[in-house]
C-alpha cells in the first residue's frame, strides 16, 4: 500500500461573533461540503467553503468508522457547536490513523449536519 502525506497551513485567528471573540485555525484551503450525509459516501459536493477549526476531536480508526458510516446520529461532543462566520464554517476537525479527515459543522446539533473531507 502507497501512502501520501498532506501538509496544510493553519492560520490562527481571531473570530468575533456577536459579542463573543473565539480563537479558530483557518485552513489555507477551502473544501465542499455536504449537508446532512448519511455517511461518508454522501460526503462531497460542489463550491469551496473557508474552514475555522474551533477544536479537534481525534478517535481510533474503529470509532472513527462507526462515527463515519452513521453522520446523522448524536453525539454529544458535537453538541452545540459549529455555525457560520462570515464565509465560512465553523468546524469540528475530525481525524484518526489512517483515515481521512473529517471537518463537521453540526450548526449548534448533535450530528453531522455539514461535513467535508480531506483524503
Amino acid at each position: 500500500m502507497s501512502t501520501m502525506t498532506i501538509t496544510l497551513e493553519r492560520t490562527p485567528r481571531t473570530l468575533q461573533i456577536g459579542d463573543n471573540a473565539i480563537e479558530v485555525a483557518e485552513l489555507s484551503i477551502r473544501l465542499p461540503f455536504a449537508r446532512k450525509p448519511a455517511d461518508l459516501g454522501e460526503v462531497g459536493g460542489q463550491g469551496q467553503t473557508k474552514i475555522y477549526i474551533t477544536e479537534t476531536k481525534e478517535l481510533t480508526p474503529a470509532e472513527f468508522d462507526a462515527f463515519a458510516s452513521s453522520l446523522l446520529v448524536s453525539r454529544d461532543w458535537l453538541r452545540g457547536k459549529g455555525g457560520g462566520a462570515g464565509d465560512g464554517y465553523l468546524c469540528v476537525e475530525v481525524k484518526a490513523p489512517g483515515r481521512p479527515y473529517l471537518y463537521v459543522n453540526p450548526e449548534g446539533g448533535d450530528y453531522a449536519r455539514y461535513v467535508a473531507r480531506l483524503g
